[in-house]
């Protein structure tokens, strides 16, 4: 089933304006492809795209090998990715030194969302992709999501729709290009290629393909591990729609040097070790552990898939204990909307610290830790959650991830949250617009939160 092109495509493809914008943000339903027609499509790509994954021991791993002497696991290519050691000293978060595998991924991937305009109201290109890490298979994810490994075909399997779009985009038709980070915590300095670019009427929605309008992926945002991590990772850096005053609580050149002083002051020092080596994990014949059995193992899976670039493989995945708690208090400060976000230090991050939410954390993983180290706001967090205007369980990355999920809250608060310490600041909307156009400056949880807090 192919959804049809109801609506008349415009010839230019220029950049959007704030206008358009926020008239495909207003088109909650119709456009190209009705909401009932859209419940169809997913509904028929989940049939279409039926997918088997099943946990296997590290010997079946075809493809991928521990080395001899290190232990780390690679594939025989030397592409994709690895997994090893890291041992991490730190001035960030309750514990100063630890050592933990890592996700080595030093390939810089494409998640490019594509723009079309139908009636003069911006379309998205959005891609219905079964991953073997999501929890329930299709998820909406960008027009393209593809390694360089993969549009590089080292794995021998077919094209990516519509890369060359974006690898070689037209003069004129980028309206965002900037490297952002993945998971500081299980990633070492990996970064993606996050674009947004115009297209016109030659560029038409394949069967796994539909033009959706931002008002209909808004309203999918609010639906449980539907919109994948890498489609909203680019929604954040597309350009806000809304008018916002220049008035903040702290000025633009206060919150540049508040950043900079946050990298310069902590402190994270990694070393790469043998994965055999890190210490306090444990390897068993189908999982590394850790002796505690918190944080996250490294398994095994075997995948079989109708519609993927390559139709059956084995890759290792990261597998989290327990679900994530991203949340972010919301104010308005003489009628601006503020977020109080943190500067993080994560061993994987490129520039030692990048603004994150209000809370990150996996509760679990504080259980053997007094009640004094735990995370700054979580308390405040679970006493007014009822009063979330967002709570939504959304998945993490199901390439790397097997059923990786976190609570995605937004809470508005007034002016008697205290902040707590020189980690944390209000930061206003037009000032996390801008820092969005660069790369590394707010961490993917955030982006996820702060693509859900517009879509509001």
């Amino acid at each position: 089933m192919t959804p049809t092109t109801a609506l008349v495509a415009s010839h230019s493809a220029g950049t959007p304006t704030a206008a358009s914008l926020a008239a495909s943000a207003a088109a909650v339903d119709g456009g190209v492809l009705s909401n009932a027609d859209l419940a169809a499509w997913l509904e028929d790509r989940r049939r279409a795209q039926a997918q088997r994954v099943e946990r296997i021991a590290f010997a079946e791993l075809d493809g991928w090998t521990f080395d001899e002497r290190s232990g780390d696991l690679r594939h025989r290519s030397g592409r994709f990715f690895s997994v090893h050691g890291l041992r991490v000293a730190s001035d960030f978060g309750p514990v100063p030194a630890w050592e933990q595998p890592i996700i080595n991924q030093p390939e810089i991937g494409i998640l490019g969302i594509a723009l079309r305009d139908f009636d003069g109201v911006p379309h998205l290109l959005m891609q219905a992709k079964s991953e073997p890490g999501n929890i329930n298979g299709v998820q909406l994810s960008p027009t393209v999501q593809a390694t360089k490994s993969n549009y590089m075909r080292v794995h021998g399997g077919s094209e990516v729709p519509y890369l060359e779009r974006f690898r070689r985009p037209e003069p004129g038709s980028v309206v965002a290009d900037v490297l952002q980070s993945e998971q500081g915590s299980w990633f070492l300095r990996k970064r993606n290629r996050n674009m947004i670019i115009t297209v016109g009427p030659d560029v038409e929605a394949g069967e796994d393909f539909a033009w959706l309008t931002l008002g209909q992926v808004h309203a999918l945002l609010r639906e449980e591990n539907l919109v994948n991590m890498d489609a909203r990772t680019v929604l954040s850096c597309l350009p806000d729609w809304q008018a916002h005053a220049v008035e903040a609580v702290h000025s633009d050149a206060d919150i540049r040097s508040w950043i900079t002083r946050r990298r310069a002051e902590h402190e994270v020092r990694v070393t790469a070790i043998g994965l055999a080596q890190t210490g306090g994990w444990n390897m068993s014949d189908t999982e590394v552990a850790h002796e505690r059995g918190q944080y996250f193992s490294i398994v095994a899976v075997d995948v079989t898939s109708a519609r993927r670039e390559v139709r059956a493989w084995a890759q290792p995945l990261l597998k989290p204990h327990g679900t994530g708690l991203s949340a972010l208090f919301v104010r308005r400060s003489r009628g601006v909307p503020h977020a109080l976000l943190r500067a993080r230090a994560e061993p994987g991050f490129v520039s030692v610290a990048e603004l994150g939410p209000t809370l990150q954390c996996t509760p679990e993983n504080y259980a053997h830790l007094p009640s004094g180290l735990r995370p700054p706001y979580l308390d405040e967090v679970l006493a007014r959650r009822a009063d979330a205007v967002y709570d939504v369980k959304l998945s993490e990355e199901g390439g790397r991830f097997l059923h990786g999920e976190n609570h995605y809250i937004i809470v508005e608060t007034g002016d008697d949250l205290p902040v707590v310490s020189d980690e944390f600041r209000w930061v206003s909307l037009r000032q996390v617009d801008e820092l969005l156009r660069y790369g590394h400056h707010l961490n993917v949880q955030a982006r996820t939160l702060i693509a859900a807090w517009r879509s509001l």
